[in-house]
């Protein structure tokens, strides 16, 4: 149930609230007041989008709020997004004048979809042309299974289920089909470039030992060279004095000191170190010079590995890691080609248990709809008569589907003549628009009949549009039927309707000011029957319309 509805900002509604209360609530008011308005609130609440302009003029932000119970079914829906201890849902929105919007849940950012979808569980709103839906074939499914009960819910999500997993299967099976039709040729390149990978055997280590071998192939000369000049120049083969030579000699010397100046000492320990390491490091240079060596072709062998790792580096990303990578994948897409036939022979036994099962629940689902469509014919025919269609004809055809859909294997068609002796047609080529909203109306009184099942909130938005006198005031009735342990919002500008409420708030709009102002009054007895009045269309003080309207009161 809806407690409250705060509306700011709101094109001609500078600030509104309604407390609404249980049962049948109608809101009144001149054509212009702005009762479109509240009704468009009521969708933003619902996650719809924001009309153009839809923001007062001069202010910065329109705002809508609605406080509603707390159902036990959303508690767990909503899960950690609310307080344990919280005891209502509070759904607002704000809007901006450039169009952006921002939804919130209990004070906290919700998404617009939140809006949608806890919208939808709160409340169902009825637009003056929602009764063009029941023109559509899945509307009317959707109307009958409704009046089957609940069971009938859970077969439809079980059917639902089962075509969304056949659907899933059907795709599997085309792609194994299609995988089918290039298998041997995929599969000859996959095993080529597998092969040509396997046969290199390539390793990222191994590439960079191998650069490292070859550029020392390749400078074997200049290296035993350098080692060669620089041994020479330390200690030469010939005899001749070199750099060690020269070092031993000066350290007779250094030594011949030692002892004298302690700041000395360090630098003649330096020079003894020096000496030692020449003559170490001219050996070393021999070694390496004598050890430098390449087996005849060695370079070649190398240069030629390097250029296999560079083929496969070119042909499949660049880089060592990138061919391995590769070959793994070559494996893995093998692997698959070579189970594809088996996958598919798997799916199609799976398919077919899945078209089993969904055929199962069609089935199901046909018998329950095929019990229940006299039942929703007959209730339907009793409520038309009580919105003086009495002599009218309902029937509910049901037809069998080809192939089972998600809904299941049925179409539904609702058949109607408004008269007697006339054949039944189909709703949508034969009732007017009166004829369709008075249908809508009984088919809600009858398939919605279980409340705990629905939204909690009914909004209709001028749905009475096209009838009047004592069809007014028989959808009147129903409305005030149907409100019987729910909530119902009527927008009306019927007399007849309006008598029926057990709260009627009033909406006008004052244009004296620079920019219209539109005001909520939520009306008293004497209030009622002066709105009455004027909805009548006579003045306030015609004794005669009052009268009249309080004659309305007490028929209701």
């Amino acid at each position: 149930m809806l407690h409250e509805l705060r509306v700011e900002n709101l094109l001609l509604i500078e600030r509104a609230e309604l407390r609404l209360g249980p049962g049948l609530n109608v809101l009144t008011g001149e054509t212009g007041a702005g009762k479109t308005m509240l009704a468009h609130a009521l969708d933003l609440l619902l996650g719809g989008k924001a009309r153009s302009g839809i923001v007062r003029p001069g202010a910065s932000e329109a705002y809508v709020e609605g406080v509603f119970d707390f159902p036990q079914r959303l508690r767990e829906q909503l899960g950690e997004r609310l307080p344990d201890d919280a005891d209502e849902l509070v759904l607002a929105r704000r809007v901006w004048p450039d169009g952006r919007t921002r939804a919130y849940l209990n004070g906290r950012s919700a998404t617009v979809a939140d809006l949608r979808e806890l919208g939808g569980e709160l409340l169902a709103f009825y637009g003056q042309h929602e009764h063009r839906k029941l023109m559509l074939a899945s509307a009317q499914l959707e109307i009958v299974d409704s009046f089957c009960g609940p069971q009938q819910r859970e077969r439809r999500a079980q059917a639902a289920a089962a075509h969304a997993e056949l659907r899933t299967l059907t795709r599997r099976a085309q792609e194994l089909g299609a995988i089918g039709g290039a298998r041997e040729r995929e599969l000859d390149l996959l095993e080529f470039e597998l092969r040509e990978i396997e046969e290199v055997d390539p390793s990222a280590a191994e590439q960079t030992e191998l650069e490292r071998e070859a550029a020392r192939l390749r400078h074997l000369e200049g290296l035993r060279g350098a080692a060669l000049a620089g041994a020479e120049a330390i200690m030469p083969d010939s005899g001749e004095s070199g750099a060690s030579a020269l070092l031993a000699a000066a350290a007779g010397a250094l030594d011949a000191m030692a002892g004298v100046d302690p700041e000395l000492e360090p630098l003649i320990e330096r020079y003894r170190a020096l000496v030692l390491e020449a003559d170490d490091l001219a050996t070393e240079l021999r070694g390496y010079e004598q050890g430098v060596e390449g087996e005849p072709g060695r370079l070649d062998e190398v240069e030629e590995r390097l250029t296999a790792l560079q083929r496969l580096e070119r042909k499949h990303g660049g880089t060592i890691a990138a061919v391995l990578a590769h070959a793994e994948q070559c494996r893995a897409r093998r692997d698959e080609l070579t189970g594809a036939e088996a996958a598919l022979e798997q799916t199609r036994a799976e398919l077919a248990e899945a078209r089993e099962r969904l055929q199962a629940v069609a089935v199901e689902l046909r018998a329950a709809r095929a019990e229940a469509a006299p039942g929703l014919a007959e209730a339907v025919r009793a409520r038309l008569a009580e919105l003086a269609m009495a002599g009218a004809t309902f029937e509910v055809a049901l037809s069998e589907r080809e192939e089972p859909t998600a809904s299941g294997g049925d179409t539904v068609e609702l058949l109607i003549a408004a008269n007697p002796g006339v054949p039944a047609g189909p709703l949508r080529d034969v009732a007017s628009g009166g004829e369709t909203s008075r249908v809508m109306l009984a088919l809600l009184g009858v398939a919605n009949a279980d409340v705990e099942d629905g939204a909690g909130l009914l909004v209709f938005d001028e749905i009475d549009a096209g009838i009047g006198g004592h069809t007014a005031r028989a959808v009147g009735s129903q409305l005030r039927a149907l409100a019987e342990g729910r909530q119902v919002l009527c927008i009306t500008h019927l007399p007849q309707v309006a008598a029926h409420a057990q709260r009627h708030f009033r909406i006008e709009k004052d244009g004296t000011a620079s920019t219209a102002v539109t005001t909520i009054t939520d009306l008293r007895r004497d209030g009622v029957v002066g709105e009455l009045v004027r909805m009548l269309g006579a003045d306030e003080t015609d004794r005669a319309a009052r009268k009249h309207a309080r004659e309305l009161l007490k028929a209701a």
